[in-house]
Parts: structure tokens; C-alpha cells; sequence
């Protein structure tokens, strides 16, 4: 049953990480990809758009974490669990987004771009 814990906890600290980008995006009045644009995923849905799924994926994080089992940071399995899941959407969205705001290629803009 502990794994089934761990599970939601690495899906908790999926969403958690998730929630950032459009949240600060939205924020900030930018438009963002989110699966509600056209195409899904690659579009760009408004501001407000970005802060309610923001807002929706920190609830999700917010469930998954707090409601399932007995969640600690002071717990190593729970915390690297968390961790997990935090960084590969991180890692995830950094390649995925980079494709629509040139952070997959460093120096896009400067001379000293390497081929």
C-alpha cells in the first residue's frame, strides 16, 4: 500500500511543478500553451486561461499530496517521491515549451551560438 502513497506523491510534485509556468505566466498577463488552446499544447491560451489552470493543477497538487496518506518532507521516500515527479515535468517542459520560446537552443540570439 506504500507504493500506491508514493504514487500519488510523485504525482502531486508533478502537478506542483506544472502549476508554475502557467500560473506565472498568467500573472504576468502573457499567454501560455495550455491543452486547452489550438492546437493543444502548442497554442497559446490567454492570461486568465493560464491562471485557472495554474490555480486547477495546484488543487490537484494540493489533493494528491495532503489527502492521500500521511505526506511528510521529513520523509525521505515521500520528499524524493515528490522530487521525482517535480523534476521529469520540469525537465518535460523545458524541452516541450523551448520549442516555442528558443530555450532549446542557447545564444539563438547572440553570436555566440555554437552549430
Amino acid at each position: 500500500m506504500q507504493w500506491l502513497y508514493l504514487l500519488s506523491y510523485f504525482f502531486g510534485g508533478l502537478f506542483l511543478m506544472n502549476a508554475v509556468p502557467h500560473a506565472v505566466s498568467g500573472v504576468m498577463g502573457r499567454p501560455f500553451q495550455t491543452p486547452f488552446a489550438k492546437p493543444p499544447g502548442q497554442g497559446l491560451s490567454s492570461s486568465a486561461v493560464n491562471v485557472l489552470w495554474g490555480f486547477a493543477n495546484l488543487v490537484v497538487a494540493y489533493l494528491l499530496l495532503c489527502d492521500v496518506g500521511d505526506f511528510s518532507l521529513q520523509n525521505l521516500p515521500d520528499a524524493l517521491a515528490v522530487g521525482l515527479g517535480a523534476v521529469l515535468i520540469a525537465l518535460f517542459s523545458a524541452r516541450h515549451f523551448g520549442r516555442f520560446h528558443g530555450g532549446n537552443i542557447p545564444y539563438a540570439d547572440d553570436k555566440r551560438m555554437v552549430s
